[in-house]
């Protein structure tokens, strides 16, 4: 069965944060504006879809990785997100590990008023570990003592990265009202009316373009460490097309040398649509990625594999759960190939051949049964 949306138009991602950054109300957000789900829920009182086991919803913290997977469309584009949101306590580390070893990309999600905190130390050195670039999301805008330059200029100290901020907040604390994005240079002013679903779009404002102007100034002159086409501009003081500098982003972000900082209030519903453009503009497709590397099972040579459905299988299963209904289930992420049900397969592990059970797509504790699991794909089995 063909793919209705290209591999192109697949994000493989993580939210990852310190505890209390606002990371399960992000993805919460996430899910309503792609039409995941139709009714928020929230963390303070249990109902957050992705928080779903009765220790989560009681503590009011992720203890378990939860997997979902939903779409959002853009510049007439739809793009499939398979989601995995990760715990924030410092406990429950290794889950945050097992993830990240599969993923393409992730969203670290800040407190506006804490900037880096310790957790989102250990999170930031396992992506960078598994070479998974990085956006960053300063959340928390409405918060007393939110502080969005704070916040960046911690990403640089703390966590020794080159952060490149593409949206600047339009007031703080009760004064936040939206963002100016950088890269169109439009105001963003979301209405307080709903949840957030519509915003305006308008032209910058006189008493915040010189602002607006400092900050742009500042991010092409990173972006321009990246392109020569982009330097040259800037040097000739030319004028710098808004589809230059997406490229030029896009091409910074997954060399991993620079991370992207947008900002936000999730709980007031503010600037996760933006998150989410961002997620599909800047963090890389299965294409992206350099091949898989390993060892062939009974020849021992080095082999590779490119996220290829004609390709042999390759598959590695980075997490066993038990679920009450359905026992034991295994998450998979196939790199190439197809991992399908009857199938048989090698398990180098156990040095035999198994054959494949039910496929399931996961959203958080719910399942819906699907026959294949293709390259690039993550699902349980």
């Amino acid at each position: 069965m063909a793919r209705t949306v290209p591999l192109k138009q697949r994000r493989n991602l993580g939210i990852m944060a310190h505890i209390d950054a606002g990371k399960t109300t992000t993805t919460e957000r996430i899910l309503y504006y792609t039409g995941r789900i139709h009714k928020i829920g929230e963390v303070n009182d249990g109902s957050a879809t992705m928080d779903w086991m009765e220790q989560e919803q009681e503590r009011g913290i992720t203890i378990t990785s939860a997997a979902t997977t939903c779409s959002w469309e853009t510049d007439k584009k739809e793009y499939v997100l398979n989601i995995i949101d990760t715990p924030g306590h410092v406990d429950f580390t290794a889950e945050v590990e097992r993830s990240l070893r599969v993923l393409d990309g992730s969203v670290m999600v800040l407190c506006a008023v804490a900037g880096v905190q310790p957790q989102t130390e250990t999170v930031w050195k396992q992506a960078k570990r598994y070479n998974v670039p990085c956006i960053a999301f300063v959340n928390k805008m409405d918060r007393v003592g939110a502080d969005f330059e704070k916040a960046v200029i911690s990403i640089e100290d703390q966590l020794s990265a080159s952060p490149v901020a593409i949206q600047i907040p339009i007031g703080a604390e009760e004064e936040f009202t939206g963002v100016i994005d950088l890269v169109s240079m439009q105001e963003l002013r979301f209405k307080d009316e709903g949840f957030g679903e519509e915003y305006e779009s308008a032209e910058l404002s006189d008493e915040l373009r010189a602002s607006a102007q400092d900050w742009r100034r500042q991010m092409l002159e990173h972006l321009s460490l990246f392109d020569d086409d982009l330097l040259e501009k800037i040097v000739e003081e030319q004028q710098v097309e808004q589809e230059e500098i997406v490229k030029v982003l896009r091409k910074a972000t997954l060399s991993g040398k620079i991370t992207p900082v947008l900002c936000g209030s999730a709980f007031k519903n503010k600037g996760v649509q933006q998150l989410l453009d961002a997620v599909v503009n800047y963090l890389p497709s299965p294409f992206d990625i350099p091949p898989i590397q390993g060892d062939h099972p009974v020849t021992k040579k080095p082999v590779s594999r490119e996220a290829s459905e004609s390709d042999p299988l390759c598959a590695l299963a980075f997490k066993v759960a038990s679920d009450p209904f359905a026992g034991q289930m295994t998450f998979v992420r196939v790199y190439s190939g197809s991992f399908e049900t009857g199938k048989t397969v090698f398990n180098p592990r156990k040095r035999k051949h198994e054959r494949i059970g039910n496929l399931v797509k996961l959203h958080a504790n719910k399942r819906e049964d699907i026959s294949v699991i293709k390259a690039g794909d993550i699902g349980a089995v």
